[in-house]
């Protein structure tokens, strides 16, 4: 039987260690969005993330389980519908919960009274979802949006089959190779990024909302990275903040968000329109980015981490991750902090719709490797793209010195004085653990 619960109940339920809080509204509501009439954004404080959403997907109860809610936990459900709060408390009750609980007045109780604890994504506002999008795009005016000009970038790596295969309306396409330079996979200097930019339409005070398209990379391919293209807009979107513009986003979930919602998809070929100038000096933001002898004094400094955003195969020196770099092994003194399964996923960092992972359990896995936002941070993978997604991750949550190492595995083995090592490390890692298998 399913019990309903009231705003004292549900305050006295939270000092209780074995209750589970689950949030089964979409994840930008979760993060900070106000998408329903709540007063306050965010969700309860210590609530986990499990969108009604979900429900659709038969491996549901593995990413229940998966999220660390187990049937000797009480579960507590509380969203924006009664119809949506009650269909995911059934699921929790037919999937064997003992104990099953909701909570209808988070709106009207909850959000409005502040002595009652909520938390939310520092920079929410710059992960945003499908609707949000789409208003923008229909000439309305979204919620933290104070622009009068914006580009949609469709981001991909030498793939404008995947652009031209469907793209949100008005998007224009991006090469990641216009951003990064193939011959070292670093950010190009600063007058080819001017040029790039100005090519693309994008000023400093442009807006750009980033999104790619996954497409199942394959290690096989010659470019496995051009099924990648999720990954790839997250990069593009670290070197234009790096180069200097002011209102960068990400959508949510990338291409699949889009379809999932049910909008429009266009495949016109979007002509770019140039700008004449990108308004300021290049680079804006230097500190997003260190090289390598910066990351040498890191690697030396109790008040820094070089974190390793590479699979466990890569990190042991099972395998190099690429095709085009031979060297195998990992930086020693690196703090590993587990992208996935190769160098093209980041399921990690994902659910299982690809929307990005509830910031908490990030925060909580790299705590435990040491890896904390009192250091000056430098994620790096094998050439930057995952790197990037970590350094976003800690960044959207407000991490204060966070950068990434750009030369990454490939700058760093390509010198012979480099140290190298391979092997089990002799303190493993506490966790490294994957958050759902990808449907």
């Amino acid at each position: 039987m399913i019990h309903e619960i009231n705003t004292a109940d549900l305050s006295r339920l939270l000092k209780v260690k074995n209750v589970k809080i689950i949030d089964v509204r979409p994840t930008e509501a979760y993060n900070g969005w106000k998408l329903g009439r709540e007063k306050r954004r965010g969700h309860i404080a210590g609530a986990k993330s499990l969108p009604a959403k979900w429900l659709k997907y038969i491996d549901w109860i593995e990413i229940v389980r998966h999220k660390n809610i187990l049937p000797v936990h009480d579960i507590v459900v509380y969203g924006y519908s009664s119809q949506e709060t009650l269909e995911v408390a059934d699921r929790f009750q037919k999937s064997g919960y003992k104990k099953v609980f909701v909570y209808h007045h988070f709106v009207d109780e909850w959000t409005c009274h502040i002595g009652l604890p909520m938390q939310n994504l520092t920079r929410y506002k710059n992960l945003v979802s499908a609707e949000w999008v789409n208003e923008l795009i229909n000439g309305g005016r979204p919620q933290e949006y104070e622009n009068d000009k914006f580009v949609i970038v469709h981001s991909h790596y030498r793939n404008r089959d995947a652009y031209l295969s469907g793209h949100i309306p008005g998007a224009i396409d991006m090469d990641t190779l216009a951003l990064e330079a193939p011959e070292t996979w670093n950010r190009r200097s600063p007058q080819e990024l001017k040029a790039a930019l100005e090519a693309h339409g994008i000023t400093a005070d442009t807006t750009v909302v980033l999104y790619g398209k996954y497409m199942f990379p394959d290690n096989k391919d010659a470019f496995p990275g051009s099924a990648a293209g999720d990954i790839g807009a997250v990069r593009n979107a670290l070197i234009m903040m790096y180069a200097g513009v002011n209102d960068v986003r990400i959508l949510n979930g990338g291409f699949q968000s889009w379809q999932d919602a049910g909008f429009k998809i266009d495949f016109t070929d979007i002509p770019k329109t140039p700008v004449k100038d990108f308004g300021v000096v290049i680079p804006q933001k230097p500190e997003l980015f260190v090289d390598t002898p910066q990351a040498k004094e890191m690697l030396v400094s109790p008040k820094a981490e070089l974190v390793c955003v590479r699979s466990w195969p890569e990190y042991i020196g099972e395998v190099s991750g690429y095709n085009y770099i031979e060297a195998k092994g990992r930086i020693p003194g690196a703090v590993f902090a587990d992208c996935g399964s190769d160098a093209y996923h980041m399921e990690n960092y994902r659910n299982v719709d690809h929307t990005t992972r509830e910031y908490h359990e990030i925060a909580d896995i790299w705590m435990l490797n040491g890896i904390t936002p009192d250091k000056h941070l430098a994620f790096y993978c094998g050439t930057g793209w995952r790197g990037s997604e970590a350094w976003f991750n800690a960044w959207l949550m407000g991490w204060p010195h966070v950068s990434v190492y750009d030369g990454g595995w490939f700058e760093w083995s390509n010198d012979p004085k480099n140290p190298i090592e391979t092997g089990l490390p002799k303190e493993q890692p506490q966790s490294f653990k994957s958050l759902t298998p990808q449907k």
